[in-house]
């Protein structure tokens, strides 16, 4: 099965970026499934719900959020009503919508994808990430019903995404870090066969301080005082995230290459099929 995690969505560029490019990989690379972290779609904060129908029309088979779920207040409603779009699992116990979802591939094999939020550096106290994964994963094992299962590591700390990349091995597909906007260099295959990258990096202009302006942040940095908003940067976007393929009898990775294309980082990704 050949799986696609675009890691998070910054604002008009990164949409863009995405609804260009999307389309053209889910065709070259022949993909099934394709998970999209749009929690910084609309404005750098949250995703409203006219900003997820475009991810969604874009190929988009599944939508996770984050830290900034409900930012945008019709996604309050909106993730009620579409079920392709989840919020952290952990998140509060009164939160609309789910954390976790069985979909249907294109190639008719059932995906899972699941989303936690860490709690070390964040701002809010979360509940425990590993107890609601573990959950999720014991109900539903990688290669049963489940032919591949993705797990989104919304967290600070690059500690607390490897440590949940090492919890999961052997029981996810792929384990993948979103959050800090910076793609990591360590794509690998884990030895319990689960693909894993601490961060899959923003689809965002990268000519900014991890997708904003950088006016606003480096004033920041430099005298300690504020002046004006943070606004997403709008230069050309780079699509940046991680390309599994998996065993569809065992829902082990067998293959794994860091994505990225257009905008300013060098091209990384799968050849054309």
């Amino acid at each position: 099965m050949k799986i696609l995690f675009l890691g998070d969505v910054m604002g008009r560029a990164g949409r863009a970026a995405v609804a260009e490019c999307l389309p053209r990989m889910r065709q070259e690379w022949r993909l099934d499934f394709v998970v999209v972290n749009g929690e910084n779609a609309t404005s750098g904060m949250g995703l409203s719900g006219a900003h997820a129908k475009a991810l969604l029309e874009a190929g988009a088979d599944c939508i996770t959020l984050g830290d900034h779920a409900f930012d945008q207040k019709d996604m309050l409603q909106v993730v009620e009503k579409e079920p392709r779009i989840l919020r952290p699992l952990n998140f509060a116990k009164d939160a609309p919508g789910r954390g976790a979802a069985i979909f249907t591939a294109a190639n008719g094999k059932k995906v899972l994808v699941a989303q936690v939020l860490g709690q070390v550096f964040m701002k809010r106290p979360f509940s425990d990430p590993f107890s609601a994964i573990d959950q999720v994963l014991r109900a539903h094992p990688r290669g049963g019903m489940v032919a591949a299962s993705l797990i989104d590591v919304h967290c600070e700390a690059t500690s607390e995404k490897m440590g949940m990349g090492h919890f999961c091995d052997g029981r996810a597909s792929v384990v993948v870090g979103t959050h800090t906007h910076i793609p990591t260099g360590d794509a690998q295959i884990l030895p319990g066969g689960t693909a894993f990258q601490t961060d899959a990096g923003m689809c965002g202009d990268y000519n900014s301080v991890i997708g904003m302006e950088k006016a606003e942040p480096m004033r920041r940095f430099v005298t300690g005082m504020p002046k004006g908003r943070f606004t997403p940067a709008l230069g050309e976007a780079t699509v940046s995230g991680l390309y599994v393929e998996t065993d569809p009898r065992t829902g082990a990775a067998t293959r794994v290459e860091m994505v990225r294309q257009g905008g300013r980082l060098a091209p990384s990704g799968p050849a054309p099929l």
